[in-house]
């Protein structure tokens, strides 16, 4: 029997509720592998999405106007500062610290987060109509994406991609990768439901140890890799 530890995008533990400024613990998510199934729990007790470093960047949404993109980090109202719907950021590099955070109020207390992540490569973040607060820090910034957008899929990605839509960025199949890359600190996979960073929409993932296969479903939303040297589809 063998158990395999569900890892998030930097932190390589699992995705977390932090507390604003501390980076305090709250959640945490483990995957364990038992006889080829993967499962997922949650609450323990370590960090995993923490808090970038502090960004000088300014914000870019406008008091009272609801924008489409936002440029540098900062935090905003959503439906009055940003529109809600599904937003992009790509060219996000290791050492940026991106951070995102959708939150149901603004008192900045670790049960006010919905949901939040760190972001290498590409990401995406469903931000809700009932979400009252998106936070950005340290991201290349984001822009609105149209949900049924289409595209040119491609069957051979980088494994440091980050985040992918199945079916514009990425074709569905069984794709095939050597593994962890030398200079990262594991490879990381992750088919998931949607774009809400919430635990319970992940369909599968894993740490492969050494060669990897993973067959992405036409029905899948989102595709992540990080750390894993490039995938190409069999």
């Amino acid at each position: 029997m063998s158990h395999t530890t569900r890892t998030s995008w930097i932190a390589r533990t699992a995705r977390n509720k932090a507390l604003t400024g501390l980076g305090a613990a709250v959640a945490l998510v483990t995957l364990s592998a038992c006889s080829g199934t993967d499962t997922t729990t949650d609450k323990g007790a370590d960090a995993s999405a923490s808090k970038p470093a502090k960004s000088s960047s300014a914000p870019a949404a406008d008091a009272g106007k609801a924008k489409s993109a936002i440029k540098g980090s900062g935090t905003f109202q959503v439906g009055s500062d940003v529109q809600p719907g599904l937003y992009r950021s790509t060219g996000n590099k290791a050492d940026d610290n991106c951070y995102w955070e959708r939150a149901k109020d603004s008192k900045g207390e670790a049960d006010s987060i919905i949901d939040n992540d760190n972001a290498v490569g590409s990401t995406y973040v469903a931000i809700a109509a009932t979400d009252k607060i998106f936070k950005t820090e340290g991201c290349k910034g984001w822009e609105l994406v149209d949900p049924k957008a289409t595209g040119t899929p491609k069957a051979e990605i980088s494994g440091k991609a980050g985040m992918l839509k199945v079916g514009v960025d990425i074709a569905p199949g069984t794709y095939k990768s050597a593994g962890s890359t030398e200079d990262g600190s594991g490879c990381y996979w992750e088919r998931t439901k949607d774009a809400s960073g919430s635990i319970e929409t992940i369909i599968a993932n894993e740490n492969p140890e050494g060669q990897a296969v993973v067959t992405i479903a036409a029905g899948d939303g989102f595709f992540k890799t990080a750390d894993c040297q490039d995938w190409k589809k069999g």
